[in-house]
């Protein structure tokens, strides 16, 4: 049974973290264990149960050699495609090293061939990121989803000195991802585990709706007072059930711009992947009147949609927040008409209604009012449903 894997990053996530916790869920351990050895990349690794704030936990542990040898990435592909994994293993694990590497290319400003992987290259951190792989793939996990991420916050000693957190590489991988800093002054998000979510997640945001099968946790190096140093995995059964979901809203006070430049800026908006765009007439300072515009956006396209609202208003300035939104699970039927077919949406607890579009188009191509057509779709769904 293929599941929904959800990582609960309320404490930070790494490579480490991540395979102790879906190892603590269930994934058969000797399996990650042989599959890492057939790396060749001199690891070995094993399995403790421990507790971090009081929280039982599994501490995934690599013991490697003692090496500065730096890999690039090319080396570790190869690597990777002559151990013994499964295919989506492979191409998961890869797919995570390649996204990796384009953050730190860009970091260091080279191309990615020649990106020196140092402690990401590392046999440990190698282990690490097959580790998960394996780990997912013998869970069945078909689909996994993010919380938003917490990073952290002060500096880390790199091989390039002390940065600040989250390091560049990881800010450049959680681009677009909604996180924060909370907690301990420390590293919490390394970057590979920002690569290992940033590469598997389909999404970052709320609990996804499920039906949980299991939990896990998986332990980072330290103990913290007052928090538990911990990753949760959800594992479950997705239900299809439309419930909450994370949000972003965004708005603009504007009072000088032509009306029908603000219906032109909603179209586009749409267009662009909004999941709803209003206008509200305001009255704002001085008396002048003027238009609340407010966008809500799935969080991944937050940016994009805040710079179409720059670029097709007069706004200079936007409010952008996070909120939750909860919708009933809908499902369609096609009904026939007079005047040809109209799709109707129906929602969990029986409302309906005819899709404005189909009924548009029937209206100009019959001649009849909307209204009509619109009145004959319903009567013909009250028929159908009886």
């Amino acid at each position: 049974m293929a599941l929904t894997c959800y990582l609960d990053a309320f404490s930070g996530i790494s490579g480490d973290m991540t395979v102790g916790a879906l190892a603590d869920a269930g994934a058969d351990q000797n399996a990650i264990a042989t599959a890492v050895s057939s790396l060749n990349a001199g690891a070995t690794v094993s399995f403790e149960k421990v507790k971090r704030g009081g929280i039982g936990a599994t501490k995934y542990r690599v013991a490697a050699e003692e090496t500065r040898k730096h890999r690039h990435l090319p080396h570790i592909v190869k690597m990777i495609e002559g151990a013994e994994l499964s295919p989506r293993a492979k191409q998961n694990a890869i797919a995570v090293f390649r996204k990796l590497g384009e953050a730190e290319a860009e970091v260091h400003q080279v191309p990615i061939e020649k990106v020196h992987f140092h402690e990401v290259g590392a046999a440990d951190s190698i282990a690490d990121i097959v580790g998960a792989c394996v780990a997912l793939d013998a869970l069945d996990v078909d689909a996994l989803v993010c919380s938003p991420v917490n990073v952290g916050s002060g500096t880390v000693n790199t091989e390039h000195g002390v940065l600040p957190v989250p390091a560049p590489a990881t800010a450049l991988l959680l681009r677009g991802a909604p996180v924060y800093s909370q907690g301990p002054t420390f590293e919490l998000t390394t970057p590979t585990g920002a690569a290992i979510a940033a590469t598997l997640a389909q999404r970052f945001g709320t609990l996804p709706p499920m039906k949980i099968a299991r939990t896990g946790h998986g332990a980072g190096d330290r103990e913290f007072p007052g928090q538990a140093n911990v990753l949760r995995v959800i594992l479950g059964e997705p239900t299809g059930a439309q419930e909450a979901l994370s949000v972003s809203v965004i708005e603009a006070n504007i009072d000088d711009s032509n009306p029908q430049v603000l219906a032109y800026a909603t179209e586009r908006l749409f267009e662009a992947g909004a999941l709803d765009v209003t206008l509200q007439p305001i009255v704002m300072k001085k008396g002048r009147s003027g238009n609340l515009l407010r966008v809500i956006a799935r969080p991944e396209d937050r940016e994009s949609l805040a710079q179409i609202v720059f670029q097709e208003t007069s706004t200079l300035g936007l409010r952008i927040y996070s909120a939750e939104r909860r919708v009933q699970a809908r499902t369609w039927t096609e009904v026939a008409t007079p005047y040809g077919k109209v799709r109707v949406k129906i929602a969990g607890e029986g409302a309906y209604a005819p899709e404005y579009e189909d009924c548009r188009k029937l209206a100009l191509a019959s001649g009849v009012a909307l209204k009509q057509v619109i009145a004959e779709a319903n009567f013909a769904y009250l028929n159908q449903s009886r």
